[in-house]
């Protein structure tokens, strides 16, 4: 023990930055520790007797464990029982149930003056609830919040805080009274021995142990609290759609889960919004606990800016429930500020008493759907509401189903019900037996005259009736008559009363006695409930298979791109990057090209696109063109092994971008050596960054052009020496073939030839008044060709010459492609300097002719990529 306290007081020093003040503290500790000793032994603890106060007691000695186990129990009960958790019967935690009963004694009712909070408070602390004033006067404002109580239970006159989670004023300046709801639905039938009274803390006084509800009031503003080892977590519903399913059940208890999911088919939140599908909620009515969906109502408008120039705004109309709607507003803005949000330009608050309104002003062009789903995903607009349905049935804690919850609420209505009657039923016998003995004085006047006048005081009188065959309450009620009671009129009035009591006392008897007569008067009861406070929904549910969870392909806008890809590193650009230029210019620098490296692809897609990568050896790789990092112009971009961790570095052979996986779409791939084959587009769907084989290579041969195509266009192959051969994809020429085939041979290739390019002609294109074939050389020349020049030939053979080169310059055609006058042309040279030039500025010439010098070069510099941008890409540019 002494080795404990040293660590102690080693660990207090280390506390005390002051010496002097720890010296005094620990003087006085180790006299503390002197005058009491203690002796641990076997996990017990006892004390010596010795020079102990009497006032301390005896001391027991028990075992530690037990001791603290039980202990420990104790409290958590409490705290469970007597806090945290909500009864299944009237929905109210403790406090709820005081503030509510404590303002009826006082009689703060929905007609009567509003009175200071404080006074509220002060009642409940002082007869019911012996904690904090601010546990209490926080239960009371929180019941008087339109945006956290679904149906307020108090009606408050004053400052009682904000969604943006404002402070209420001080309880001495607010001022309450019950609300109409909590006046007709929980405390109407308080005074009718609905429920059992018990002592209050100090047994000075009764209160209720459970209000008589007329309605799950725990279904209808929900509840949360964090218990000892539980917590529960309530959403709020619908009113009506609570009477509906109460209404149901009583009608046919068997009633299935799914039949009454479609009476409450989900939560509804006074703050409004929308729930993303009915999986979470789902789960929740059957097994107690689900997760749900919530976001906030948005819709886009047409505003005018401070200089009178429309742009496109997002209007956030409604929030999810307990969002702090000032939180949300700094989320946006500080994403906006850390460039993790693009597209905004303005953010205000425009909220009034008439309800919110959060406005975001964008960008000019930007997309307003992908701002919206970020804006979803990156901040509290949209959220999820972890449900939990944990209460207390009886005294113990338990997670219920909605259909469990509904049938012990019934279960408990019919049981107050039948003491609401059995009241009404015994109050109505004793005022029927008082006035049945009124009558029979009226009938014997005389005789209660005699008696009274013979009588020396009131008891003789009294008991002189009572021996004539009256009870003693009638005798009373006979003595305490006023003589105006014993006129014709009263004497009618007493006879009509007499009557209706007996109807009254019969009607009673009836639901007492009949269980479906009980239910008849629940059900009459639930009816005029929805008369008085039926309410339409304020949350809507949106079908969503995926329950609102955002593909991160949502998030990106669709816009044009431009890949570049060279042995080591890949990178993305915008379209902007290159504006075009004249016909024999240099271009703009495009990469920073390193020692060993060298651009080998060098395309234009969206970023939408699945970009299929495909390997010589015939492997194939997918992934998304936005995964790719955005880079600056002069950037080396990302190592393609952080994009492609599988792939061999250097072993890419061909590239190419897929919007739509078509079944009507092929893919056409061609070797070095000319094998080509057919395969369907929609085999290439499920190909991840992982891999998989899409051609059987032989050993001498490699992979090296992959195109899309249908199968009315046709092939246009092109070898170095300017030779070319056109023939049709359809099934006579070219047979569709599977994922694992070798192919067939495309060309006849002549010695010291080889293939350089292959591209597709759409048969839309070719209807096309302006559509050419585009002939670039490794040297810079260029020119159009008629395609209407290129003739149709059978697969196999060795094509025709397209292009005159010079020898002497080593020229050698580079690539040959179908376009349109409407379209660009993206060069890129050896040393990352790039071109973007109009296809209309490039000359239209014979096939025997050289061409023209569309990129100039720098000496020993030469053309390596060439790349068509399509005409849905301009758009952008």
């Amino acid at each position: 023990m002494s080795k404990n306290l040293s660590f102690c007081f080693s660990q207090l020093n280390s506390c005390f930055p002051n010496q002097i003040f720890f010296n005094s503290f620990n003087k006085k500790m180790k006299k503390f520790f002197e005058k009491r000793t203690f002796h641990v032994k076997n996990l017990k603890m006892s004390k010596i007797e010795g020079n102990a106060p009497e006032s301390l007691g005896k001391i027991i000695t028990t075992d530690l464990n037990s001791e603290m186990s039980r202990s420990y129990m104790e409290y958590a009960m409490s705290v469970i029982y007597g806090r945290a958790l909500p009864d299944i019967r009237d929905g109210m935690k403790p406090v709820h149930r005081r503030i509510l009963f404590a303002m009826n004694e006082l009689g703060l009712n929905p007609d009567t003056p509003f009175r200071k909070c404080a006074r509220v408070v002060g009642e409940v602390l002082g007869k019911y609830h012996p904690h904090g004033d601010t546990a209490v006067y926080d239960a009371l404002v929180r019941m008087a919040q339109d945006f956290s109580m679904r149906s307020i239970l108090i009606s408050g006159h004053g400052n009682f805080g904000s969604i943006d989670h404002d402070p209420p004023a001080a309880m001495r300046y607010t001022e309450c009274k019950i609300s109409k709801l909590s006046k007709e639905i929980l405390l109407k039938d308080i005074g009718k021995k609905t429920t059992d009274y018990i002592n209050n803390f100090d047994g000075s006084c009764y209160e209720p142990s459970v209000l008589p509800s007329m309605l799950p009031t725990i279904l209808l503003n929900g509840s949360s609290g964090i218990a000892v080892g539980m917590a529960t977590n309530i959403p709020p519903h619908n009113l009506t759609e609570i009477l509906r399913a109460v209404d149901g059940l009583i009608e046919e208890p068997q009633m299935s889960e799914k039949k009454l999911l479609k009476l409450i088919p989900a939560p509804d939140f006074p703050t409004g919004g929308s729930i993303l599908g009915l999986q979470g909620c789902s789960k929740l009515y059957k097994n107690g606990q689900g997760s749900i969906i919530v976001r906030g109502k948005t819709h886009f408008e047409t505003i005018l800016n401070y200089n009178r120039n429309e742009r496109t705004a997002i209007i956030i109309t409604e929030l999810p429930f307990q969002l702090n709607k000032a939180s949300l507003i700094t989320k946006i803005a500080e994403l906006v500020n850390e460039k993790i949000l693009d597209g905004i330009v303005d953010l205000r608050d425009e909220s009034d008493r008439n309800g919110i309104r959060i406005v975001i002003e964008l960008k000019k062009d930007t997309n307003k759907e992908v701002i919206l789903n970020n804006l979803f995903k990156k901040t509290p607009l949209q959220t999820s509401f972890g449900g939990h349905i944990l209460a207390l049935v009886g005294q113990q804690p338990a997670t219920l189903s909605l259909k469990e919850l509904l049938l012990l609420f019934i279960q408990f209505r019919k049981k107050t019900i039948r003491r609401r009657l059995q009241f009404e039923l015994n109050d109505s016998i004793e005022k029927n037996h008082l006035i049945k003995g009124l009558i029979l004085t009226l009938n014997s006047i005389e005789f209660i005259l005699k008696v009274v006048r013979q009588s020396k005081n009131n008891t003789e009188a009294k008991i002189i009736l009572m021996e004539s065959g009256l009870t003693q309450n009638q005798s009373d009620a006979i003595l305490n008559i006023q003589l105006r009671r014993l006129t014709r009129l009263e004497s009618n009035k007493l006879n009509n009363e007499y009557e209706i009591l007996n109807n009254t006392i019969k009607n009673l008897k009836k639901p007492l006695a009949l269980p479906e007569e009980l239910s008849k008067n629940i059900k009459k009861d639930l009816f005029e409930i929805s008369i008085l406070f039926g309410m339409p929904r304020r949350t809507n549910v949106v079908h969503s298979e995926t329950s609102g969870s955002i593909d991160e392909m949502e998030m990106i806008d669709n816009h044009a791109t431009i890949v570049m890809v060279t042995k080591f590193f890949i990178k993305r650009m915008v379209v902007e990057t290159f504006e075009p230029q004249t016909r024999g210019t240099r271009g703009k620098k495009g990469v920073m090209i390193q020692e060993d490296d060298e651009i080998s692809h060098f395309f234009s897609c969206n970023n939408h696109d699945t970009i299929l990568c495909i390997s010589q050896n015939g492997i194939a790789f997918a992934f998304r063109a936005y995964q790719i990092p955005i880079s600056r112009r002069t950037a080396k971009g990302v190592a393609l092994s952080a994009v492609l961790p599988n792939i061999t570095t250097g072993k890419i052979s061909s590239i190419i971008p897929v919007s739509v996986f078509s079944s009507e779409k092929y893919l056409i791939l061609l070797t070095k050596n000319g094998m080509i084959k057919k395969t369907p587009l929609i085999a290439f769907k499920n190909i991840t960054a992982r891999g998989l084989t899409v051609l059987k290579v032989g050993e001498e041969d490699e992979l090296c052009w992959v195109r899309k195509c249908s199968l009315e266009d046709s092939i246009l192959i092109s070898t170095k020496n300017g030779k070319a051969l056109r023939f049709l994809t359809n099934e006579k020429q070219l047979r569709a073939t599977g994922r694992n085939s070798k192919g067939v041979k495309s060309i006849t290739i002549e010695k010291n030839d080889t293939i350089i390019d292959m591209d597709v002609l759409s048969t839309s294109k070719t209807k096309h008044q302006d559509c050419y074939i585009l002939a670039i050389t490794k040297n810079g020349f260029g020119k159009k060709i008629n395609h209407s020049d290129f003739r149709i030939q059978n697969r196999g053979g060795k094509g025709v010459t397209v292009i005159k080169l010079q020898k002497k310059d080593n020229d050698e055609l580079l690539s040959l492609r179908f376009c349109v006058k409407e379209q660009e042309i993206l060069m890129s040279t050896k040393n990352g300097t790039i071109l973007r030039q109009k296809i209309e500025a490039i000359t239209i010439q014979k096939k025997n002719a050289r061409g023209v010098i569309v990129q100039k070069l720098m000496e020993g510099d030469y053309v390596s990529k060439v790349s068509l941008i399509s005409e849905k890409f301009k758009q952008f540019s």
